[in-house]
């Protein structure tokens, strides 16, 4: 861990540059991907990448160039093409950064167990195939896979204002899927997939579930092949953390990121229904939505000390009661913007510039019990679990569908429902949110695959939240 340390300061005392200020930012990452499909265990995914980004700032001008070749010469080249850039750009420059604060502290952060030996490959197929062997008999039964991935990261940053910042984490990301087909109709149910990750070491495949898992998502992929439709029409909606990650990252995060709002992915993933003159004054949601950037809670995806401009990150809250207080923006938007920010300035490897992404986006958890959040509902649906989305450029207009749907009686939970739907706008959504789950409804979950940037920069994002009520909410089946 961290043993280049030494050789990069080395190598990083010795650059020549004209420039007041540089950076130099190493990151070398491995990732192994292991999937078992019907008891037959497919060819493992290793993949290793490392290299460097050296940045610039010149005359308040800042530019980077990035390398895999860490030699000293590498690096003298790349630092001579960032110094390059920053004069060719001088005279076009649109902002001044020569006041911008930099990263001056020396600081360690490791992920929860980061030091103890992860699982061999051996050790994990073995676990996969007796997971997979465990999805019983039937010809209904058309697929099924259970996966691991994970997903080692090491990450240095050196600075000329005398800045070491080193991280290492481990991303564990596992999930069960199963698929029912009775010659008419298919419904997969699935664990994890696409919604849960966390940074650990081995315990987080027991904290998430996934032995023993087989075999409830196997019964739970009949019952749904056996249910009747969702049925249409405005309902009370009970939504699981799982379905509540999806609904944070698309009609809260993705809305709140400040370069979006200032219009730098218009041409790409578009922009926000929210305006830079609404914080501080817009009511985003009812009075229960409370919701924070919290790099705090050790084994959530996101958790970090600082940036990947050094910024030091703490927990912040981003709406409180329902009003909107701060945006989802790294040191150089709040520069742009002249509005307090977060340290979400982030980026997806060595090859790319740190731009304004959501990190540990939670919900804070509210006074009611699952059994409260049902008992209060006479007449709605519960879902959980994304399998599809839509969403419009702004982040406003949305159209979620789920795997599980149950719906809810006179405060009873009843029969289970298949293609479960609901839509709605985001501006309206957040506004009907009428109960929020206590602690023990809150769950630690995540997504390994947010896409923004050009280049395209795909990235790791934690979710948290308890289970949430919205009331009115427009249902529908999959025949609507």
């Amino acid at each position: 861990m961290f043993d280049f340390t030494a050789t990069l300061a080395q190598r990083f005392a010795a650059l020549r540059s004209r420039a007041p200020f540089f950076s130099v930012r190493y990151v070398r990452q491995s990732s192994q991907h292991l999937s078992v499909r019907k008891n037959i265990a497919e060819p493992p995914s290793l993949s290793r990448d490392e290299g460097a980004m050296l940045t610039v700032r010149i005359a308040g001008v800042e530019a980077y160039a990035a390398t895999p070749d860490l030699s000293q010469a590498g690096l003298q080249r790349a630092l001579e093409q960032a110094e390059a850039q920053a004069r060719a750009i001088q005279a076009h420059a649109l902002l001044d950064l020569s006041e911008q604060a930099v990263a001056q502290g020396r600081a360690d952060y490791l992920s929860p167990n980061f030091e103890q030996p992860f699982p061999s490959l051996a050790d994990c197929f073995a676990l996969l195939n007796q997971e997979s062997a465990s999805v019983p008999a039937d010809e209904r039964f058309a697929s099924w896979q259970v996966s691991l991935g994970v997903t080692t990261v090491e990450q240095i940053y050196l600075n000329t204002a005398g800045a070491q910042l080193r991280q290492a984490q481990r991303f564990i990301f596992p999930g069960t899927t199963v698929t029912a087909y009775d010659g008419h109709d298919s419904q997969r149910r699935s664990l994890g997939r696409e919604n849960f990750g966390q940074q650990g070491g081995a315990e987080v495949l027991e904290r998430c579930g996934l032995m023993g898992s087989a075999v409830k998502v196997a019964d739970q992929a009949l019952q749904l092949l056996l249910a009747p439709n969702t049925p249409e029409g405005p309902r009370d909606l009970l939504l699981t953390p799982d379905q509540m990650t999806l609904q944070i990252h698309e009609s809260i995060g993705h809305p709140l990121e400040l370069d979006r709002i200032l219009g730098d992915e218009r041409n790409y993933a578009g922009t926000s229904f929210v305006k830079a003159s609404d914080f501080g004054h817009l009511q985003y949601g009812s009075s229960l939505l409370n919701v924070t950037f919290d790099p705090d809670i050790p084994e959530q995806l996101a958790s970090y000390a600082f940036d990947d401009d050094g910024t030091a990150a703490s927990k912040q809250f981003l709406i409180r009661d329902g009003r909107l207080e701060r945006p989802l923006g790294g040191a150089l938007s709040q520069h742009r913007a002249s509005l307090d920010g977060v340290a979400n300035s982030r980026a997806c490897g060595w090859n790319r510039a740190p731009i304004d992404r959501m990190a540990n986006l939670n919900i804070e958890p509210g006074n009611r019990s699952m059994a409260q959040l049902v008992g209060s509902i006479e007449h709605g649906i519960l879902m959980s679990t994304n399998r599809s989305w839509s969403i419009d450029d702004a982040r406003n207009k949305f159209q979620f569908g789920c795997e599980w749907g149950q719906l809810i009686e006179n405060g009873e939970l009843k029969g289970v429902v298949k293609n479960p739907n609901y839509r709605g706008i985001s501006a309206d959504f957040w506004g009907n949110l009428s109960a929020v789950g206590d602690r023990s409804t809150f769950q630690v979950l995540g997504t390994p695959n947010c896409g923004k940037g050009e280049p395209n920069q795909v990235i790791r994002v934690g979710h948290a939240s308890p289970a949430c009520v919205f009331s009115q909410v427009d249902v529908f089946g999959g025949d609507a």
